[in-house]
């Protein structure tokens, strides 16, 4: 994809940039495949416009829609050579209508229309990504609806910290998914604006409309300023930004299902495991190591990107041609690693008593009896420091007595002059502190009931989203087809 109107010795180029080696290496019509479809919309739109505008006629017009409809039947592939699929589709163009193909370029350049191309194009990749997420957020969901009195051990520093729950956990992900649909959301309002009609940065001098141009191809507005319109590649950084953000937080989960899957605390289907070419008692969780490399791509993608942008002068380089592969290439791995992941955690097997087992493993409930005491009035840090001592004597967790000999060495009473043994004994048990722990967004069954509810309304409103999006999108196709129409 390229930028800048010349020759290249086509109907498009001619002339002193006839060839020479340099030819291959400046094209990049294969790789434009991707935007085949986009690039035949725009110039569809276009010439629509510029017939209603009277700034070509009718009838040449309706030859050239013509032609592009014969261009989309035959296939990227039967485009003949040059430097990008703009050029090759106008040639295309030419070579069936003649010389007033060449009419369809009025009015623009090839630095606005590959932006549009851009931007139509990677719509709808960002709301396949976006589908693939609210599938996982589902998943989650609907995992974690099945967990919520499941206790699991939870950790900080890979050491057993304090008890949770399955449900708390998965819904720990569901947040941080949403949070990325959220920033995906938000890179494709600023995808959505149309730069045609900026032609090579300076605008053109064609009574053009450029909003209607923007309504037939789905655009939410026109961008304001031409040089920036045709320039800019913002909305490519945000967007791998959001990829790249959105493929860290599925390494997390990929990480944890991994290490949980060693522990025996979950079991991954075997759609979602392979065994050894030489160990057949092996299941391995290669599906999570995949997912789980994919953010090393992705993080890389967006550092080839941000370091071709880095120090372009205004208004159009040809790096740019480079710029966009970035972008492709991560969400297609990004959507495909959502859409393993998602499949994973439905399908997973959560050990209900291996979890129990486990839960209270290196004296888990340890902040739970600090609190209890701090609750009855002994200061924090002076209950934490019973805890601890408690907890240095002991191998695993300490019983009652302990405890009671412990605080009757730092307090000079008895641990049972502030609260009962009842109450100690139910703090010492991971289900009863998981229980007691029911603060907002805490793993209490009744506070993991509230966040589901909140996740569940938000996924609601998001797939709606998502769904007015595409609904705006297939109401401007047909809009546009109807305008051809009239010209075919």
């Amino acid at each position: 994809m390229t930028g800048e109107d010349g020759d290249d010795g086509s109907v498009i180029r001619r002339g002193r940039f006839s060839g020479g080696p340099a030819r291959g290496f400046m094209s990049s019509l294969a790789a434009d495949e991707r935007i085949f479809d986009a690039d035949l919309a725009v110039d569809r739109a276009h010439v629509v416009m510029l017939a209603s505008q009277g700034i070509i006629e009718s009838e040449v017009a309706g030859d050239i829609l013509a032609a592009l409809d014969d261009v989309e039947a035959a296939g990227h592939d039967e485009l003949s050579g040059g430097e990008d699929v703009h050029e090759a589709i106008e040639a295309a163009v030419i070579d069936i209508v003649g010389t007033d193909g060449g009419k369809m370029h009025t009015a623009r350049s090839r630095n606005d229309e590959v932006a549009t191309c851009l931007r139509y194009r990677l719509r709808e990749d960002v709301l396949e990504t976006l589908d693939a997420a609210l599938a996982l957020r589902e998943s989650l969901i609907e995992t974690a609806s099945k967990h919520t009195e499941t206790v699991m051990p939870g950790y900080t520093h890979l050491q057993p910290a304090q008890p949770t729950t399955v449900a708390h956990f998965l819904l720990s992900y569901e947040r941080a998914v949403a949070r990325d649909c959220a920033r995906l959301m938000c890179a494709y309002d600023r995808i959505n604006e149309s730069p045609l009609g900026s032609a090579a940065f300076a605008g053109t001098p064609f009574d053009i409309n450029r909003e209607l141009v923007a309504e037939l191809l789905g655009f939410d507005r026109v961008m304001e300023n031409s040089m920036d319109a045709s320039a800019t590649r913002d909305f490519l950084a945000e967007t791998l930004s959001a990829l790249a953000t959105h493929a860290i937080t599925l390494s997390g989960l990929a990480e944890d299902l991994i290490i949980f899957s060693n522990k025996g605390f979950v079991e991954l289907s075997d759609d979602y495991s392979s065994t050894s070419s030489i160990m057949p008692q092996k299941k391995n969780p290669d599906t999570m190591e995949l997912v789980r490399a994919v953010a090393g791509d992705a993080v890389g993608e967006l550092t080839g990107l941000m370091t071709t942008l880095k120090g372009l002068p205004r208004a159009y380089n040809r790096d740019l041609q480079r710029a966009h592969t970035h972008v492709f290439r991560a969400v297609d791995d990004v959507s495909e690693a959502t859409a393993v992941a998602a499949g994973a955690v439905a399908s997973a097997t959560w050990p209900e008593d291996a979890l129990a087992d486990a839960a209270g493993d290196g004296f888990s409930t340890a902040t739970g009896v600090a609190d209890l005491l701090a609750m009855a009035g002994l200061p924090f840090r002076t209950a934490h420091e019973v805890v601890a001592e408690a907890a240095a004597q002991s191998t695993g967790t300490p019983d009652v007595a302990t405890l009671d000999a412990v605080a009757t060495d730092v307090l000079g009473e008895s641990l049972f002059t502030h609260v009962t043994e009842a109450a100690v004994e139910a703090a010492l048990d991971p289900t009863e502190s998981v229980a007691s722990r029911d603060s907002l967004g805490g793993p209490a069954p009744t506070a993991v009931e509230s966040t589901l509810s909140t996740a569940n309304d938000e996924l609601s409103l998001d797939s709606a989203a998502v769904a007015d999006a595409r609904d705006s999108l297939s109401a401007a196709a047909e809009s546009l087809e109807e305008e051809v129409s009239e010209y075919v």
